[in-house]
């Protein structure tokens, strides 16, 4: 059996969201976080859950970004998935960029002397296993700051008043 702190995202992690939202001089309880990191798991695993039971019933075994758009959708999350869909084209279009960069930059790398074969070998694996960083800031600011607004109100309508200090 997992244990429950396995399943539940990092609890910095959430704080470190939820300050960003808050004025700087907040201070946020334990329990707050806590419930927020409950709340957060709790959605993601709804949202992935949809999308895997569509990938069971079309047999198939990977679950894509594709998948959690249309689980988002189904679920009523409308507003989020127009964001989410314009991000994960974004995403995909620098991946297409990158793969046609490193293509490049293999095809030019060839074209030298054989002189040093060792360097642009360790050059090309480095640029193929170096993973590219998942950029957020493609992703609206005005959409993510109302996802995140609309969690902590949820929070703080569920936490007693002095969960938080200002």
């Amino acid at each position: 059996m997992v244990d429950e702190h396995d399943r539940l995202l990092p609890i910095a992690n959430v704080g470190r969201i939820m300050k960003q939202i808050l004025p700087p001089t907040a201070k946020i309880s334990k329990e707050a976080k806590q419930t927020m990191q409950e709340c957060a798991t709790e959605f993601i695993s709804f949202v992935t859950g949809e999308a895997s039971d569509k990938c069971h019933k079309e047999n198939r075994k990977t679950v894509n970004g594709d998948d959690i758009c249309w689980s988002l959708s189904s679920l009523g999350f409308d507003n989020y998935t127009e964001a989410i869909v314009r991000y994960l084209h974004k995403y995909r279009e620098a991946e297409r960029e990158r793969a046609n960069h490193n293509k490049a930059t293999a095809t030019a790398t060839q074209d030298k002397d054989e002189d040093d074969s060792d360097y642009k070998s360790t050059q090309h694996k480095l640029q193929t296993e170096t993973p590219t960083p998942l950029e957020f800031m493609v992703l609206e600011k005005a959409c993510a700051l109302e996802f995140r607004k609309n969690i902590l109100s949820k929070v703080i309508a569920s936490t007693s008043p002095c969960d938080f200090e200002f």
